[in-house]
């Protein structure tokens, strides 16, 4: 039996309900946060938390209890006996009254649930670039993982049916922001780039990991810097893929710098 953790306490997943007012159902009012497990321990707990805060504070939520966050993760962990995986937290701003506005003093929802990792990791990456889908590098929503998906989705859906199985994202001055799932890493002349947040790319915890190693420099980039590179990769808290095609065109390829990336973030 799979458990979670909803509001107060651990749930069986079967008998867990949410209320059919909670606003992040009806209208995506929730930012969320995805977590690597490794070995029983949750990778980078408290950046993923501090993000969850900047996201809060984005959405104007009340400051998320992170001990009362953070005990609910951990339980999720044990009562599971997780050693890998993955914990999706879910913060929602709970429930409110039909229409726009929220309630003046709002109830969050949390929600934490576990997953298995998947059987194989997924394989290089054949990434088609969105000609329908742009990413707001002006909107405060680029900053942070709210529960409002859809532009991503769309994004992956166009792709999909170019037979790709990821899309890149530009901005809306036509440079590089990021996958739908993921931050666009390339190599070049020995160095790793990634866009700057300002170009519309979500401040991921993998992309912080490898700037504070001192691994990753920031920089725009134009479709031609990932043309040319000598790899490109989609990192995230979950997996660092290698890109083998974009928008059909064969891309040069580096498992080393792959697996140095892995060794980093998820050591």
């Amino acid at each position: 039996m799979r458990w979670l953790w909803l509001n107060d306490g651990l749930v069986a997943a079967d008998a867990a309900r949410i209320d059919p007012g909670d606003r992040g159902l009806t209208l995506g009012d929730g930012v969320f946060e995805t977590m690597r497990v490794a070995h029983g321990r949750i990778a980078h707990v408290a950046r993923h938390l501090d993000r969850l805060c900047q996201g809060a504070e984005v959405l104007m939520f009340p400051r998320p209890d992170l001990d009362r966050v953070e005990d609910a993760l951990r339980q999720v962990v044990r009562r599971n006996d997780m050693t890998d995986g993955s914990l999706r937290l879910t913060l929602t701003r709970g429930c409110g009254p039909r229409g726009v506005m929220p309630p003046a003093q709002p109830s969050p929802t949390l929600l934490v649930t576990p997953a298995l990792p998947p059987a194989t990791p997924p394989p290089p990456a054949h990434m088609i670039v969105s000609t329908q889908i742009r990413r707001d590098e002006a909107s405060p929503l680029s900053r942070i993982k709210s529960l409002n998906y859809l532009p991503n989705i769309l994004a992956r859906l166009e792709a999909a049916r170019q037979g790709g199985d990821e899309a890149l994202m530009l901005n809306l001055a036509g440079r590089v922001a990021e996958a739908s799932a993921s931050t666009v890493v390339i190599h070049r002349q020995g160095r790793l780039v990634t866009p700057p947040v300002a170009e519309g790319a979500l401040p991921g915890i993998a992309r912080a990991v490898l700037l504070a190693a001192g691994m990753l420099d920031e920089a725009p980039l134009e479709l031609d810097d990932l043309r040319q590179a000598d790899g490109v990769f989609l990192t995230s808290s979950l997996s660092v893929r290698e890109v083998a095609r974009l928008d059909g065109v064969v891309l040069a390829r580096n498992a080393g710098m792959a697996d140095a990336m892995r060794a980093c973030v998820y050591s």
